[in-house]
C-alpha cells in the first residue's frame, strides 16, 4: 500500500522472550528520549493475565535493546484499588517545566478502565497521582507544555457508546475540566467509524500538533485497528486543521494479523531521531509483540497539508 510509514526489517523488535524474566506478551509501549538513548515503557502481560510496565533502552531505537531486570511499575491494589485488573497502555511525555516525565496509563478498575497519572524523574521510581478521569476512559496523553495556566490532555471517554478523542484542562494535573470534543468517530463505512482513540502523545511541529490516532472498525471477524493522521492548531488544540480520510498504518504482516488479539496495529509511542526529520513510531502488534515503523516528518505533514488544502 502507498503509506508514508516503513516497517523495520527487525520487526518485531521486541517480544516477550526478550525480557529478563518470564512473560507472556510485550506490547503497546510508551516512548521517550532519555539522554543519548531511546527508552520504551512497555506493557507486559504476565501469566496471571494482568499487565505491568517494564523499561527497555536502546541507542538507535531499533536494535540492541537492554531491559531493566525487574518491572518498572506494577498494579498496587492496596494503595490503588483502581488497579484491580492491572495497568495498561502507558504514554510518556517529558514536561520541561517540571523536569519530569508524565506517564498516563489505564488502570483497569472493577468499574471499568480509567485514566491514571504518574510522574517520574528516571523511569525507575514513580510518584503516582492517582486516577484523573472516571471510567470508562483511556488512551490519554498530556501536551508537553502549558497553555496559559492550564495543562491540556487528550483522552477517550466512552459515553453511551460514543468513543471520541476529547480534550480536558487542568491547573494542577489533578483536577480536570469537562471534555471538549476534538476528533469524533465517523459514521457509516469509514475505517474509523466504530471508535477513535489517541495513539502516541501529540507531537509539536511548526505546522501544528501532529497526531497519529487509531480507528476501530467492527467486521464479521472482529475489530480491526488501523491508524490515521490529524493536525491540531498550535495555540488552540481543539481546532483540527486537517484529518486524513485514509488510514496509513494497519495490520498487514503475520505478527500484526495473528496473536492474542488479531488484526491490531496500536501505535502508542513515537520519538524524532537526532536529525529531527525522521519519526520512529512504536506500536503493539496483535496485542502480543512490538513493532517499529518510521516515516519522514515532512512526508507526514505534507500528507496533512494536502488534505487541508483540499
Amino acid at each position: 500500500m502507498n503509506s508514508p510509514f516503513v516497517r523495520s526489517s527487525f520487526n518485531p523488535i521486541i517480544t516477550a522472550g526478550d525480557l529478563p524474566y518470564r512473560a507472556h506478551a510485550a506490547f503497546n509501549p510508551g516512548a521517550t528520549r532519555r539522554g543519548d538513548e531511546i527508552a520504551l515503557l512497555i506493557r507486559v502481560e504476565g501469566f496471571r493475565g494482568q499487565s505491568h510496565f517494564a523499561v527497555a533502552r536502546s541507542v538507535d531505537g531499533e536494535t540492541g535493546w537492554r531491559f531493566d531486570p525487574t518491572p518498572a511499575l506494577e498494579g498496587d491494589v492496596v494503595r490503588h484499588p483502581e488497579d484491580a485488573w492491572g495497568i495498561e497502555d502507558p504514554r510518556v511525555v517529558y514536561l520541561p517545566e517540571l523536569a519530569r516525565y508524565a506517564v498516563t496509563f489505564t488502570s483497569y478498575s472493577l468499574a471499568g478502565p480509567l485514566v491514571s497519572l504518574a510522574l517520574t524523574d528516571d523511569l525507575v521510581t514513580f510518584e503516582r497521582l492517582g486516577p484523573i478521569c472516571p471510567p470508562d476512559d483511556k488512551d490519554a496523553a498530556l501536551f508537553p507544555r502549558r497553555f496559559g495556566n492550564d495543562w491540556l490532555m487528550l483522552h477517550r471517554p466512552n459515553c453511551g457508546g460514543e468513543a471520541n478523542i476529547v480534550l480536558s484542562r487542568s491547573p494542577d494535573l489533578l483536577h480536570w475540566s469537562e471534555p471538549e470534543l476534538v476528533i469524533a468517530a465517523r459514521s457509516g463505512g469509514w475505517w474509523d467509524a466504530g471508535k477513535v482513540g489517541l495513539g502516541p502523545p501529540p507531537l509539536e511541529t511548526s505546522a501544528g500538533w501532529l497526531l497519529l490516532y487509531h480507528g476501530v472498525r467492527l467486521t464479521a471477524s472482529g475489530a480491526l485497528y488501523r491508524s490515521g493522521l490529524a493536525l491540531l492548531d498550535l495555540d488552540d488544540p481543539t481546532k483540527v486543521i486537517a484529518r486524513t480520510d485514509d488510514w496509513h498504518l494497519g495490520p498487514e504482516t503475520v505478527y500484526e494479523r495473528t496473536g492474542d488479539v488479531p488484526n491490531v496495529v496500536f501505535p502508542s509511542g513515537w520519538v524524532l531521531d537526532s536529525s529531527g526529520e525522521r519519526v520512529l513510531v512504536y506500536y503493539g502488534a496483535a496485542d502480543t509483540v512490538i513493532g517499529l515503523a518510521t516515516a519522514s516528518l515532512s512526508d507526514l505533514l505534507g500528507t496533512l497539508e494536502l488534505r487541508a488544502a483540499a
